[in-house]
């Protein structure tokens, strides 16, 4: 795909802002503080269909169909809202499953009363309620490979992985995910056992990930995410998204056995590591001369004005044949985006310009620096010419580095230069919507057009790209 098609590069724009009605009056207790915590769009739909979304507050689970109608009018559709009547509930998270039989999709839903409560959101009807917790669930998710199987992650520091097989009926937790490597700013991957298949009394327990770092943020991480072999994570106060990977380790590998998980007992801390920040790794021993570091960091992503606040969470689109693209928004009502095909362009675009390869044509989203013109003392405006004028009007070509103003080069390279991992990369595109909304979840439709972000005041914002329909050919992501 070259790199001058805008369609595929193209990023959403904010078509509307929507407010639901403060359902907090329904809690069994004082709190008159509205917020959406998160949404999930169903997965289990052919792409040539309305995309359906679930949207938890914290009494509601709002379900939505979104139209990709062109015109001003609101193209989101409530289906159906279904409310949680017990006294001690309080919503916060969300995944999407289905029954195993039937093939009917069913929404789960986790929050302080420490359950995991199934509805069929075609009637609202509650269908199942995982009890085991001590503590919230603040999060949960579906297996890619089996959706009768959701994780569900706790305050009390453990995961558990339940099963909606009618088998599994009489003990529906297969594994308890405990002891060490979850809770506040630790980072963990663990190693699921085989999952049983016949009926159990017994769930497996597992007791330690096979790696774990309290070294890659400082506040408590409230959002982890694949990319690849690679980790997204972010944490509060940290003000940015972290890409980094753990040395040694490949998802195409074999799993490591149980016994090789590190533990406080097998682990000595090294001079290269603070004890009270150890990593332990179970891919790259800490005593290993030819790979000194356990993980390493690739990229930050720039997220200002996010404050002290916690439950702040992003999402990558990434499927086949499109471009990845990181959505997040803040506590000041920006919707950032990263489009990480743009890196790699960028990159191919500089070696060209530099000589270093062939000759590189300029994509449109790489556009000429224009500061602010002054009027001097007559009022009269002095002309910048910082770069070509065929460029400053907006088109592209081919051209070298030194056609290129300091300024020009530095505004691109503060957006999409990978060289310094610790400098944080600014969005590619900024969407903005009212100061006083705290953005608390992302979400992107399956086919990519639209992303949804909900958060406080019970309120969403729906942004679309592709107004005119998807592109016809798309780029590899």
């Amino acid at each position: 795909m070259a790199a001058t098609d805008g369609s595929v590069f193209e990023l959403p724009k904010l078509r509307v802002s929507i407010g639901f009605e403060n359902d907090t009056r329904f809690l069994g207790h004082d709190d008159n503080v509205a917020e959406f915590f998160d949404i999930k769009f169903c997965p289990y739909q052919p792409l040539d269909c309305d995309p359906v979304f679930a949207a938890v507050s914290k009494k509601h689970i709002v379900i939505c169909k979104l139209s990709p109608s062109t015109g001003e009018s609101n193209p989101c559709a409530i289906i159906n809202i279904i409310r949680d009547d017990d006294d001690e509930a309080s919503g916060c998270c969300c995944t999407w499953t289905k029954d195993p039989v039937s093939g009917t999709p069913y929404i789960c839903v986790g929050g302080v009363d420490a359950k995991v409560k199934i509805y069929d959101v075609s009637d609202g009807s509650l269908v199942e309620c995982f009890v085991g917790h001590g503590g919230d669930v603040n999060d949960l998710a579906t297996s890619p490979i089996e959706s009768s199987i959701i994780a569900s992650a706790s305050d009390d520091t453990s995961v558990r992985i339940w099963s909606l097989d009618p088998i599994h009926k009489e003990q529906p937790c297969l594994c308890i995910l405990a002891g060490e490597g979850h809770s506040w700013n630790l980072l963990s991957l663990w190693t699921i056992p085989d999952l049983p298949m016949d009926a159990i009394t017994t769930p497996l327990q597992v007791h330690y990930p096979h790696f774990s770092t309290s070294a890659v943020h400082s506040g408590i991480v409230d959002c982890v995410a694949f990319y690849g072999d690679c980790v997204l994570s972010r944490a509060c106060h940290d003000n940015v998204i972290v890409l980094w990977r753990i040395e040694g380790f490949s998802s195409e590998g074999l799993p490591p056995p149980q016994s090789a998980a590190p533990t406080p007992q097998n682990v000595v801390p090294t001079s290269y590591e603070d004890p009270d920040r150890l990593t332990r790794s179970a891919f790259v021993p800490a005593t290993s001369p030819q790979c000194p570091s356990q993980y390493t960091r690739l990229l930050e992503f720039h997220t200002p004005n996010c404050g002290p606040q916690f439950f702040m969470r992003f999402k990558l689109f990434h499927v086949p044949d499109q471009n990845p693209v990181l959505a997040f928004c803040n506590a000041a009502g920006n919707i950032f985006f990263w489009d990480f095909r743009r890196l790699t362009v960028y990159h191919e675009v500089m070696a060209g310009l530099q000589g270093k390869s062939k000759a590189a044509v300029t994509p449109s989203w790489l556009k000429p620096f224009t500061p602010r013109q002054r009027a001097d003392a007559m009022g009269r405006f002095k002309g910048v010419g910082s770069d070509r004028d065929s460029l400053a009007s907006g088109q592209t070509g081919q051209t070298e580095a030194s056609e290129y103003s300091p300024e020009t080069l530095e505004s691109w390279a503060s957006r999409y230069s990978t060289e310094d991992p610790h400098e944080p990369l600014r969005a590619h595109k900024t969407e903005s919507s009212s100061t006083n909304f705290v953005g608390r979840q992302a979400a992107w439709s399956p086919g990519g057009e639209w992303c949804v972000v909900v958060g406080s005041s019970n309120t969403m914002l729906i942004l679309q790209r592709w107004a005119k329909g998807a592109p016809c050919s798309r780029s590899t992501g």
